[in-house]
């Protein structure tokens, strides 16, 4: 077994059970890709098990702190058969559901979404790259299904050294599929769409969103970024009266269209705009054009901290263009899902556009991932998605 020594000083993420180790905490050692070292304090006292991967800042990933754990497929086994148990304890309102979350869950690196007799899986690090094919197995065993879709293209492969990969593991067949989720049906691509082809983790803010609908009656909404229209949907199942949807992207419009449909909706009710969001916000604004209730749901400004910044400036633009145009009473839902922006920081850049817009709001609810996107105590970056729901004064 390969070992690598941490520098002096540097032991206590690990002591406190963080599962990251980085290229600067390393005094000597290392491995192949993928390969499980022991990592060791300057003493020489054991710290973890963990996955190495030479090309990354963050250079091992814990698989354990137990230095009796046997790193093997038994171990691997064991971890996935604990996922899938505690998603059968969550309160999960869909067929479609992350059954795996990386770090949360023990697996750095490995993201594994169902949706009904699908799963869908992400290996974006060395070491579930190394451990695939028993993985794979073992989600299928697991679940007792037969299809599985690889969709490690995200940008986390390339830190790794890794190359992108896709297509089916396990079986085969139609990457088109319908989810279940609340009072509504949605369709997606596994092979095409965003992440895994879908948005789980807004499953309950899409539900909030009804509600609030339902409850203050909106006319007018405006769904920012609004992919294949899952807000939109939500909306229109609460009773708006008109949704007016933004992305860039064609075939996600195309898609959100056909979600109308899927449900029944009617489709006189609904504007789809194939355009850019800051463009159409400040067109809005000087057309006197105004909404009762807006979403803000952007892509990822700022993946690490290193592009706070330059997110923050973002984030700010689009919440102070939105408030301007939200009608008074009128309720902005706002989302960043940016690891490099912390809740505390994303309520600054909020109550900063407000105050550059000129208005004050009421902060109704905060909101972040659903349930099967676990943020641990020992790994807070988990916390990736935070939302404030503001009713504007």
């Amino acid at each position: 077994m390969k070992v690598i020594s941490i520098r002096e000083g540097k032991e206590r993420a690990l002591q406190r059970r963080h599962p990251w180790l980085f290229e600067s905490a390393i005094a000597k050692g290392g491995g192949d890709m993928g390969e499980t070292v022991r990592v060791e304090s300057a003493a020489g006292g054991f710290l973890a098990w963990a996955a190495y991967s030479p090309q990354s800042k963050i250079r091992a990933r814990v698989w354990s702190f137990d230095e009796q754990q046997r790193i093997d497929p038994a171990f691997f086994r064991q971890r996935v058969a604990a996922a899938v148990r505690a998603r059968a304890r969550f309160a999960i309102a869909s067929d479609g559901l992350r059954l795996v979350h990386g770090e949360a869950d023990g697996l750095p690196g490995l993201i594994v979404d169902r949706y009904g007799d699908t799963l869908v899986a992400q290996f974006t690090s060395a070491g579930v790259e190394r451990w695939k094919a028993v993985l794979v197995d073992a989600l299928l065993a697991e679940t007792g299904l037969s299809r599985l879709y690889e969709r490690s293209d995200a940008s986390a492969r390339g830190l790794e050294g890794l190359p992108e990969a896709t297509g089916w593991l396990r079986g085969q067949g139609e990457t088109a599929l319908i989810l279940k989720e609340h009072d509504w049906k949605l369709g997606l691509d596994i092979a095409q769409g965003h992440k895994t082809g879908f948005y789980l983790d807004q499953r309950d803010s899409r539900k909030r969103f009804s509600d609030f609908t339902r409850r203050l009656q909106f006319q007018k909404v405006l769904n920012c970024y609004c992919y294949t229209g899952g807000f939109t949907v939500a909306a229109l199942q609460g009773g708006a009266a008109q949704v007016t949807s933004i992305d860039s992207s064609g075939p996600a419009l195309a898609q959100a269209r056909a979600n109308v449909a899927l449900n029944g909706l009617d489709e006189s009710r609904c504007e789809f705009l194939d355009a850019d969001v800051n463009t159409s916000l400040r067109r809005f604004g000087e057309e006197g054009r105004s909404f009762d209730a807006i979403i803000l749901d952007p892509p990822k400004f700022a993946p690490t901290v290193a592009h706070a910044e330059r997110a923050a400036r973002a984030y700010k633009d689009i919440n102070r263009l939105a408030f301007k145009i939200l009608e008074p009473g009128g309720v902005l839902f706002t989302f960043s899902c940016s690891g490099g922006i912390g809740v505390e920081l994303f309520h600054k850049i909020v109550a900063s556009a407000g105050a550059d817009a000129g208005v004050d709001g009421y902060i109704q609810e905060r909101l972040g991932g659903a349930p099967d996107h676990p943020m641990t105590l020992a790994f807070p970056e988990g916390e990736y998605l935070k939302g404030l729901v503001v009713m504007k004064k």
